[in-house]
């Protein structure tokens, strides 16, 4: 697991641990007896009998093919995590490996034990009240209503503090793979996603980011100044694709998906894009409407496009792509194919790209 994962994984740590369960995994272990295991019945077995009729399961799947569609792409989420986790587990370990004999390696030289070594190599001090409320201010508004700050500010001090001593033996470790040259072979885990959609960028650009979003999710908003940097920063050197999910709990999030494709019809995604990120109160179909005629867009054209849902099966599309790529919400990033799920900061975005345009000799 390289520095950003690991970051992720903290990440997704404090805000499961003390913001109580923002994060929500896609795929959840059950154990399940082996008799009880579902087998494929085949569309010709008779499931069902009442009088003279009877009730196939060909039958039953023409009538659920939404819900069994559902199945197979929540199957395919799974399958995703769980080949995205081997890999991470593989290339966490390898670098354990690595960074204990490395350790046992230093302590040995020292005539000390690895954990007398470690305690006097890694040192960092406790988080002060200051960071504490730092903290707490700046994640408050996802913390449960009514826990106060004396309340949860333990937990936040406890989480601090491991962190900091995580980032510490991390920055340490580094530096002794540094000094004895160590160098990780194993490929970065990659997602195959067709980059088809809206675009800025130039195709032959070094990197691919293939951005799957929503314009209802709070989320989202927040990594859209984040991908501006991005643009601003690496140029032509990055190829931003954008591709819809909008999520079934975010009442307006699927017309909101249809108007930036009723307004790409038109040549003016990204300044929709722009207005529904920068304002996500107001994304009603009239809220809509408004914004592209200011926009100056043909509004009879814009108009007859939103409301017959000329877009709706892009949008399916998208959705079932991103399902199918493990995306079970958003934002979701893949960069070469490299999964970055939620809104991460600049710096986490900013190494994989620089890690990716130094594989391909372009940085």
């Amino acid at each position: 697991m390289n520095g950003t994962d690991r970051k992720l994984v903290r990440r997704a740590w404090v805000t499961a641990l003390v913001l109580a369960g923002v994060w929500m995994p896609a795929c959840s272990a059950q154990k399940t007896d082996a008799k009880m295991a579902s087998k494929d019945i085949p569309d010709s077995e008779v499931v069902a009998k009442y009088g003279d009729k009877s009730v196939t399961a060909g039958e039953v799947r023409k009538n659920s093919a939404t819900d069994f569609d559902q199945l197979e792409l929540r199957l395919k989420q799974c399958q995703s995590e769980y080949e995205k986790g081997k890999h991470d587990v593989m290339d966490a370990q390898v670098r354990k490996l690595v960074q204990d004999s490395l350790v046992e390696k230093e302590a040995a030289a020292k005539n000390m034990t690895k954990e007398a070594f470690l305690a006097s190599a890694v040192k960092v001090t406790d988080p002060t009240d200051a960071e504490v409320d730092a903290f707490y201010e700046e994640n408050k508004a996802r913390i449960p209503p009514g826990t106060t700050k004396e309340q949860i500010s333990p937990q936040i001090k406890n989480y601090l503090s491991q962190q900091r001593q995580a980032e510490a033996k991390e920055k340490f470790t580094s530096e002794l793979e540094t000094k004895y040259g160590v160098r990780y072979t194993l490929e970065p885990m990659r997602v195959e996603v067709a980059a088809i959609g809206p675009e800025r960028g130039p195709k032959d650009a070094p990197v691919t980011i293939v951005e799957f979003s929503d314009f209802q999710c709070p989320f989202c908003s927040r990594l859209y100044p984040t991908v501006e940097q991005v643009k601003t920063t690496y140029g032509d050197k990055v190829r931003l694709v954008f591709r819809q999910f909008p999520l079934n709990f975010h009442q307006f999030a699927q017309k909101a998906a249809e108007a930036s494709l009723c307004a790409d019809e038109q040549g003016k995604f990204w300044e929709m894009h722009n207005a529904m990120f920068s304002n996500q109160n107001e994304l009603a179909v009239d809220k809509l409407k408004e914004k592209a005629a200011g926009m100056g867009l043909k509004a009879e054209q814009f108009n007859s496009c939103l409301d017959g849902g000329k877009f709706a099966p892009k949008v399916a599309e998208d959705l079932k792509a991103g399902s199918e790529a493990g995306v079970s919400g958003t934002p979701a990033l893949f960069i070469n194919g490299r999964f970055i799920s939620g809104a991460v900061p600049y710096a986490d975005i900013a190494k994989v790209i620089d890690d990716e345009l130094q594989r391909k000799g372009a940085k």
